[in-house]
């Protein structure tokens, strides 16, 4: 699959796609089953995006309008149909997925990474702050579980579940440990002007020493690792 292709079969797309090979749907029935499903969980869901997503994909011939209803007063509604070429785009870019893991950069290491330019007891408060939103969710993710579980829902509909659930459970313990660190004074942390907020200590990150000379105090550089695509 190029570029252009992966490109347009979003994560939302993929979600489109997936719902019109269960069967024709109008854009509105897609925005309902995805939040019944909750898998507003799993990609961003909005009736604008979506509608808009859809139409891309007519553009390119992977969906196809069917026909026009109208119920009562309300707006009419385009139902769409999976094409060939859009079974065979969802299907390679799922594989493409699975295949090979590829950097997502979510902003949470962003925001750790940078953490040190605000003063500790922010960072803790925001921390805790975190984990309580990380706990309602792991909450919710088990519910929904049991919910499957307990109806009958067949498990290769819901293996993303697990997934979620272990993710959240790893990050809530990791953040747990943080925190216990910074509070702990065990992580040596820069200082601050409580009634300012400027920085006391001097800030001088330990990686741009010498950076550019042959003395420079930097982190090893990742070698790539080896990647399968998939036959054009």
């Amino acid at each position: 699959m190029g570029q252009q292709a992966r490109s347009s079969v979003t994560p939302l797309a993929i979600a489109v796609l997936a719902l019109l090979e269960e069967r024709p749907m109008h854009p509105y029935e897609m925005y309902q089953v995805l939040i019944a499903r909750r898998e507003d969980r799993l990609v961003k869901v909005r009736p604008g995006s979506l509608y808009h997503t859809v139409a891309r994909l007519a553009d390119q011939e992977l969906v196809s309008a069917e026909g026009v209803d109208r119920e009562g007063n309300r707006p009419e509604r385009t139902t769409y149909r999976i094409s060939d070429s859009g079974r065979t785009a969802l299907r390679a870019r799922i594989t493409e997925i699975l295949r090979n893991p590829t950097p997502e950069y979510p902003m949470f290491p962003v925001a750790l990474a940078e953490a040190h330019n605000l003063p500790k007891a922010d960072v803790l408060a925001l921390l805790r702050e975190r984990l309580a939103h990380l706990e309602h969710d792991l909450a919710d993710i088990e519910m929904i579980g049991r919910w499957a579980g307990m109806n009958a829902v067949p498990r290769r509909y819901w293996i993303v579940l697990p997934y979620l659930r272990a993710t959240l459970a790893a990050e809530i313990a990791w953040v747990n440990d943080l925190t216990a660190e910074l509070d702990s004074g065990e992580m040596e942390w820069e200082e601050f002007d409580p009634a300012t907020g400027a920085r006391i200590s001097d800030h001088q990150h330990a990686w741009s020493e010498g950076a550019g000379t042959a003395e420079a105090v930097l982190p090893p550089v990742p070698r790539p690792a080896a990647r399968t695509s998939p036959s054009p």
